[in-house]
């Protein structure tokens, strides 16, 4: 893919860039590494006080940078306004809790016979970020709110249809009063990756992508012992059963399903609904979705602009004749708007088999495959099937049901009567093929630190003392 700027409202190439040629690539790297020695050394207090300003920044750039994502990737104008003041808002979430989260750990120095024992976080150094178009503020941004405060530097390579959101970052952290090289941009093709990752300069990654991208991340990683966070695909299940708000379920199922044009890793994709509620949530569901308006994405009426690229429409308009040629029923929607751009009609499918592709793979578009069970039990074995496992949602007001929905299902999130989302508050992350490790709270700080563990003897004349008891040591 070139790595360009093409608005998918009209398919019109607005803007090129051409890749890094190798002199520049090794430039960009060597001052990463010299900016992390003394960038490790500066004070916490120095980088709350960037934190904050780079939230401030974004305040000011709100406007400019929420029209440039709509351009870039076509989500709705007032989405992407909420993306910067999100961005801006994880900023400050660092700025005012990063400094408790690098205390050091204070552990059990009487049972290990020392006069101090803890554990001390430390940044690693330099993390390649190999980042998504679907969020391109905010998926970067979860990265490097944690990664600066806790003394690391960053080298983002992001998708190749949102470079100018990409060379924002960088522009970000630096007019915020960053130092110099801290956080920078990497206008390179997926081929170059693995030359940057096998650097040794460079100590570690995360990457949000596809499942195939992240294998081939985590290969290379490994084989070079190092560091991985993975954020991968998700086809979250939405389960309903008959004690839950239906109204209120089927509003959030329509916002979930096609919220950033249906194009979110933890969009609710497979609705499963109890039988004896089934007949009156699909028409509840249908009618909402009925109504969202598809359109221009900077036009503030539109709930639902076009997918970023020409290829994921055409895969999602394939996944749709698929199902239907086998059986399924379009409720609402089943093609492709008739406009220039790349539209889809949000949708909803019943009758969804397991013989079908939207059964067993991430639809990343407004389409949702709806599933009629007869338990909650059901439910949780067909949702537990998938590959993946990213987020999680149940409506009900039985506590037995949602205790049994906590316990079972197979995801990183669990969400119950309320939408699935990320918060700078809430560790974000799924398991099996959704990824492994964790973004945003102290843990997603925490991946890319060395958690050292200290220990201070007592005086010289105290451990003599102590010398004929003999000990065990391993």
């Amino acid at each position: 893919m070139a790595i360009a700027t093409t608005n998918p409202t009209t398919g019109e190439v607005l803007k090129t860039y051409e890749p890094l040629p190798d002199d520049a690539l090794e430039e960009k790297i060597a001052r990463a590494a010299a900016a992390f020695r003394s960038y490790r050394l500066t004070s916490v207090e120095d980088r709350v006080g960037w934190l904050r300003a780079a939230a401030d920044v974004l305040d000011a750039d709100t406007d400019a940078v929420a029209e440039l994502m709509t351009t870039e990737m076509g989500k709705t104008l007032a989405s992407a306004k909420a993306e910067v003041a999100k961005c801006a808002t994880a900023l400050r979430y660092y700025a005012d809790h990063g400094p408790a989260m690098l205390e050091p750990q204070q552990l059990d120095a009487d049972a290990v016979g020392a006069r101090q024992a803890y554990v001390t976080y430390q940044p690693l150094g330099v993390v390649l970020a190999v980042m998504p178009w679907n969020f391109p503020l905010w998926q970067a941004m979860r990265f490097a709110a944690p990664a600066l405060m806790a003394g690391n530097v960053g080298l983002l390579k992001h998708a190749s249809n949102v470079p100018q959101t990409a060379l924002y970052m960088e522009e970000l952290f630096r007019r915020a009063g960053f130092p110099a090289d801290v956080f920078q941009t990497l206008l390179i093709g997926s081929a170059t990756i693995e030359r940057v990752l096998r650097d040794d300069r460079v100590v570690a990654a995360t990457l949000t992508g596809s499942a195939p991208a992240g294998q081939s991340v985590a290969a290379i990683a490994g084989d070079a012992l190092k560091p991985t966070v993975l954020e991968l695909g998700g086809s979250d299940p939405f389960i309903v059963m008959p004690s839950a708000d239906l109204a209120a379920a089927a509003a959030v199922a329509v916002t979930s399903r096609n919220q950033n044009n249906g194009q979110s890793c933890i969009a609710a994709k497979r609705f499963f609904v109890h039988a004896d509620v089934a007949e009156e949530f699909t028409r509840l569901f249908a009618e909402k979705i009925g109504e969202l308006t598809v359109g221009d994405p900077m036009d503030p009426d539109t709930q639902v602009g076009p997918l970023a690229t020409e290829s994921g429409l055409q895969d999602v308009v394939e996944y749709v004749e698929d199902a239907v040629g086998k059986g399924a029923t379009a409720v609402v929607g089943g093609h492709r708007v008739d406009r220039p751009g790349w539209f889809y009609e949000p949708t909803l499918l019943t009758g969804v088999t397991s013989e079908m592709a939207v059964h067993a793979e991430e639809v990343f578009g407004p389409v949702a495959a709806l599933y009629t069970v007869q338990s909650l039990d059901e439910a949780i074995e067909i949702a537990n099937s998938h590959p993946y496992g990213l987020g999680s949602n149940l409506w009900s007001e039985d506590e037995a049901e949602r205790a049994q929905f906590v316990r079972d299902i197979e995801a990183g999130m669990a969400f119950v009567n309320g939408m699935t989302t990320s918060y700078p508050q809430l560790p974000f992350g799924g398991v099996k093929q959704s990824g492994y490790g964790r973004e945003l709270t102290e843990l997603g700080m925490r991946e890319f630190m060395n958690a050292k563990t200290v220990w201070v003897g007592a005086p010289s004349s105290e451990q003599e003392q102590g010398a004929s008891a003999g000990s065990a040591n391993e």
